[in-house]
């Protein structure tokens, strides 16, 4: 019997220095949703089954095919979360945000879970960073929502994305389309299992990835055509405050995306060096989905990014001579002690200017200056300096600058004043 343990297939880890880079995608995508007035929510890994069941679709592949279902010893079944939107409208109804002002404004991020074949950018452990907003139908809310994701991939230094919208209409336009829809289907030649997808959701069929069934719905009517005076109205608008942003976009008529919620404005921002999975984030709003969960009528609009399509998609950039955002590991100062005494007085220097917002490391245990050194320079740190018997004498150290060599005389005095004056200087 093997003593080693392997993390299970198809889950995402990231290691230093990689992770780095992942937690400063989360941190950067906070910025513009936090600018917009949106709070912080932390949600269940699981929940309740029939929250997902209801509320994402029971025609959709999510909860068909992908989900991690188990029962608690209490006999209740429960379901690892494979989105987030439900729980968060789940968490607005049983605490009552919504009888606050409105819009309910929150953002989240964390790990979600889908039992998918793993292949790159798909996971069954996943992560993703999402905001919603809930109680206004307001058009300007949509291209808001819309522009935030943007902003997020644009602070991060991406440039090779698109962004693509469609309307998916209001439930009369939909009830318009898919009569025809439905007339269009029944004359297609399909297997059993897709033919019962489309009974419950003719619009599943244009998210279907098989080439035959691309080509059997290449000449389907296509609910934009559809969409009433109301509707087109609300997407011309969210068009236009779109345009007034600067934001550029593709109207892809055929976009239904993969979850049932799904109604009005919706949207996807694709990258053209992800190959096959190239969605790096998307959403749209949901009206009737907290009604639906047992709620007030009001309506909603959210986004879910993927972090980790995000990640290859800043690394693919790279490759391409961009450079990967931030530093991947950022330390102010290396501190080398020599000798006990030394050590003594390196463990409070070191919290002295940690306290001062530096980030300082130290060397541990009994290595030669040697090594010492090397693990400064393996570090990243900017500057180094070695602390020993004569640097106690003296009360001055020097400084060195690790990409450079420059020395700087400097006393253990005003050591943090002149870390703060080169960074400064930078």
């Amino acid at each position: 019997m093997s003593s080693k343990f392997a993390a299970p297939k198809g889950v995402s880890e990231y290691l230093p220095p990689r992770s780095n880079i992942f937690d400063h995608i989360v941190q950067t995508l906070k910025i513009p949703a936090l600018a917009a007035g949106y709070e912080l929510i932390e949600l269940p890994i699981f929940e309740d089954t029939e929250l997902f069941t209801r509320g994402v679709g029971a025609s959709t592949d999510v909860v068909t095919k992908e989900m991690y279902t188990f029962e608690d010893r209490g006999g209740r079944s429960l379901t690892l979360r494979p989105e987030g939107t439900a729980g968060v409208i789940r968490a607005v109804i049983e605490h009552g945000l919504d009888r606050a002002s409105l819009p309910v404004k929150l953002f989240y991020h964390g790990p979600f879970f889908r039992a998918e074949r793993p292949q790159a950018g798909r996971y069954r452990q996943f992560y993703q960073f999402g905001i919603e907003a809930i109680g206004s139908d307001d058009p300007y809310l949509d291209a808001e929502v819309i522009s935030i994701a943007y902003q997020g991939y644009r602070k991060l230094g991406l440039k090779n994305f698109e962004l693509q919208i469609t309307s998916l209409g209001d439930s009369d336009s939909r009830v318009s389309h898919r009569k025809d829809l439905d007339a269009f289907i029944a004359g297609l030649n399909l297997d059993e299992e897709t033919r019962n997808r489309a009974l419950k959701n003719p619009l599943r069929l244009f998210d279907d990835k098989r080439d035959e069934i691309k080509d059997a719905m290449s000449k389907a009517p296509l609910l934009l055509d559809y969409l009433n005076a109301e509707s087109r109205e609300n997407f011309e608008q969210v068009k236009s405050a779109l345009d007034s942003l600067g934001i550029a976009y593709q109207v892809n008529p055929r976009m239904v995306r993969g979850l049932d919620y799904y109604t009005g404005t919706t949207f996807e921002f694709v990258h053209s060096g992800l190959g096959a999975q190239s969605g790096i984030g998307g959403g749209g709003r949901y009206d009737g989905l907290m009604e639906l969960l047992g709620g007030s009528k009001l309506s909603g609009i959210g986004f879910g990014l993927g972090i980790d399509r995000i990640l290859l998609a800043l690394e693919a950039e790279a490759e391409t001579g961009q450079l990967l955002p931030g530093e991947l590991k950022y330390i102010d100062l290396y501190v080398i002690a020599l000798g006990d005494q030394a050590r003594s007085m390196c463990f409070t220097l070191v919290d002295s200017l940690r306290k001062e917002g530096f980030v300082v490391e130290q060397n541990f245990g009994d290595r030669s200056l040697k090594a010492a050194m090397k693990a400064a320079d393996k570090s990243g740190a900017r500057f180094a300096i070695v602390l020993g018997d004569s640097e106690l004498q003296s009360g001055s150290v020097e400084l060195k600058e690790m990409s450079s060599g420059a020395l700087t005389s400097v006393r253990l005095t005003s050591l943090a004043k002149t870390l703060a004056e080169k960074s400064s200087g930078l």
